[in-house]
């Protein structure tokens, strides 16, 4: 081999070794633009899951403010309703002894009006006795 061969061939190599490096150069270019690509992609996916979770976050804040004052409302009405079923039980029970006082004094008042009756039956019949004893005693005179 010649040194004009040498020469040449060493050109040729020279020439591909700057070839693959330039095409390992455009590899690494391609590779790299490929990560920032997805890189970029990510970092959007995670801005928006953020979004999404500092939105529910707000919501669970203002759902559990609600629900606190719902909880607040929701005692101050059971303990107004169960004044209102001592007082009714209280008021039914009173009105009940009532009723029973009611039943018995009418009891009473019909038992004293009979026995009244009775008297005032008994005293006319001694009234009439008596008259008719008078007259009896008027007739033999």
């Amino acid at each position: 081999m010649s040194e004009q061969q040498q020469q040449h061939q060493q050109q040729l190599l020279s020439s591909s070794k700057t070839t693959k490096i330039q095409n390992y150069n455009q590899d690494l270019r391609t590779c790299l633009q490929t990560l920032h690509n997805k890189r970029e992609k990510l970092h959007h996916q995670i801005a928006t899951e953020e979004k999404q979770r500092d939105d529910i976050s707000h919501q669970i804040s203002t759902l559990t403010e609600s629900l606190s004052k719902i909880n607040e409302s929701l005692s101050s009405k059971l303990q107004t309703r169960n004044l209102y079923d001592t007082t009714i039980q209280e008021t039914e029970n009173a009105y009940h002894k009532i009723m029973e006082s009611s039943q018995t004094l009418l009891h009473v008042l019909k038992r004293e009006t009979k026995a009244l009756d009775k008297k005032q039956q008994l005293m006319q019949q001694q009234r009439q006795q008596q008259q008719q004893q008078q007259q009896q005693q008027d007739d033999s005179s």
